[in-house]
């Protein structure tokens, strides 16, 4: 009977979800579901100093966001829970204390001081900074009459000292590793908690998980992963090592550099559906020139063969293209929906009708953070140069500009029912009366009601929006400008 494919996401709860971590969940996800398995989710809470309050709930908040349901967690159980750990704090102990017995691993009592004064002795005399295995001697008698005395320790991994450790990975193939490079890594920490590397080995065993997927930047580690589950003696899961993602100039991309998170793609006005279409293909590839992929679609077609070993380069264009094909795929009314927060921030006149601005925008919108610069001149007429006027193309200059504008405010004047048709109609039955082209009337008119040389409209879809009085009013000023 065949294995069944066990994935995990175990984040650390420390406030945000960056592009790395969301593609990891991603590939995860997609391993699991590609392979009819299970998505897990585990919180991975035990350095506490870095704990953030309320991130537990972002990790849920975000997964749901971009539809990654897990099948076992936290927030609904499931055969190997619990799902937090430091709510399995207690597993780990036993566990450190066995690989004492088998001469694995060790006690140490080396104290902070200690391991200060050794970090800089090796650094002044270029060395690498490395546990020097002090404790390593102490006889059982000694390390015993320690702990009954009460003294601080943390547990340490006794790693060969000569010889290489070989894995395979499903991305980069055969790793092998000097043991002589593996430091004495420590297992459980003075507090009683264990580290990161070996919480995950433990628990990573216990649930059943069949694929760990993480970035690039672990491969030196995994051999410490290894080593213990070889002494476990357990069987070792598929590792599926990823790519960096970096920024278009080579750098790597992290928080702290201020690059944005997930939560901060969104305040922008990015679609969770894009992101994940675009997280999916940085660093993996369909192996068809298909680029929009639905998360449905995506569990159909994703398998690890596609995952490359370059680094992938996060680039803003090409995410804006992305959403900018979300955004068309929107009705109407949910891009209406999503876009009026954008209006209202630039918009305070309450009776403009966000549905027209709509209608010219979702054509033209790639990001929805735009909008509001798009569309300030509804708000306000903002103030211009009349060069403005002078347009090769439309054969416009300052002059027949101006006489434009004196012909039209009668004709708009004597409009009743206000509408694109209707006014569409009119202006264009008087440039056939002054025998010019359509943009030597539609061009100024443009001009003096947005006073932008690119606006989400044209001229008639303007004055419609913006309504007769308005119109009218913004026109005469254009007049007053020309004729100035």
């Amino acid at each position: 009977m065949a294995v069944e494919v066990r994935t995990r996401y175990a984040p650390s709860p420390t406030g945000y979800m960056h592009i790395g971590n969301l593609r990891t969940a991603l590939y995860e996800y997609l391993i699991a579901k590609s392979n009819n398995g299970k998505f897990i989710l585990r919180i991975e809470d035990t350095d506490q100093e870095r704990y953030v309050e309320g991130a537990v709930d972002l990790i849920y908040r975000t997964l749901k966001l971009v539809g990654l349901k897990h099948d076992e967690g936290p927030d609904i159980g499931g055969e190997y829970g619990p799902y937090v750990q430091s709510q399995r704090k207690d597993t780990y102990m036993p566990y450190a204390k066995k690989l004492v017995e088998q001469g694995d691993a060790y006690y140490c009592f080396c104290t902070k001081e200690r391991l200060a004064k050794l970090r800089e002795e090796q650094e002044a005399a270029g060395m690498t900074c490395r546990y020097d295995r002090h404790c390593l001697s102490l006889s059982k008698e000694e390390v015993e009459r320690k702990l009954a005395a009460g003294e601080p320790f943390v547990i340490r991994q006794k790693m060969p000292q000569s010889g290489v450790t070989t894995f395979e990975d499903a991305v980069y193939g055969t790793i092998t590793v000097d043991n002589s490079e593996l430091e004495d890594q420590i297992l459980i920490k003075s507090d009683g908690l264990p580290t990161y590397n070996f919480a995950n080995v433990i628990d990573d065993h216990l649930m059943r998980i069949t694929h760990v997927v993480r970035g690039s930047e672990y491969l030196s580690s995994t051999p410490k992963y290894n080593l213990l589950y070889k002494a476990f003696g357990w069987e070792i899961p598929t590792y599926v090592h990823l790519p960096l993602i970096t920024k278009t100039d080579g750098a790597k991309i992290s928080k702290r550099a201020g690059d944005a998170s997930f939560e901060d793609l969104m305040e922008m006005g990015y679609l969770p559906e894009a992101i994940v279409n675009y997280v999916a293909l940085l660093g993996w590839s369909p192996g068809t020139n298909q680029e929009i992929f639905s998360l449905q679609e995506l569990e159909k077609v994703f398998n690890i063969d596609g995952i490359s070993k370059s680094p992938a380069a996060f680039d803003f264009a090409k995410l804006n293209w992305f959403n900018g094909e979300y955004i068309r795929k929107l009705s109407l009314e949910e891009f209406n929906n999503l876009a009026k927060p954008y209006y209202e921030k630039a918009i305070a006149n309450k009776n403009i009708d966000f549905m027209k601005i709509s209608k010219l925008l979702q054509v033209r919108t790639e990001v929805l953070k735009t909008i509001p610069e798009t569309v300030d001149f509804i708000d306000a007429l903002p103030d211009y140069d009349k060069e403005l006027y002078v347009h090769k193309k439309s054969k416009t200059n300052l002059e027949n500009s101006l006489e434009s504008l004196k012909a039209a405010v009668p004709v708009l004047e004597a409009i009743e029912d206000w509408n694109e048709q209707t006014i569409h109609d009119e202006l264009l039955k008087l440039v056939e009366k002054m025998g010019i082209k359509n943009s030597q009337m539609l061009w100024p008119i443009r001009i003096a009601i947005s006073g932008k040389l690119v606006t989400p409209g044209g001229a008639i879809e303007i004055a419609d929006i913006l309504g007769k009085e308005e119109t009218i009013r913004r026109i005469k000023i254009g007049i007053e400008k020309l004729s100035a």
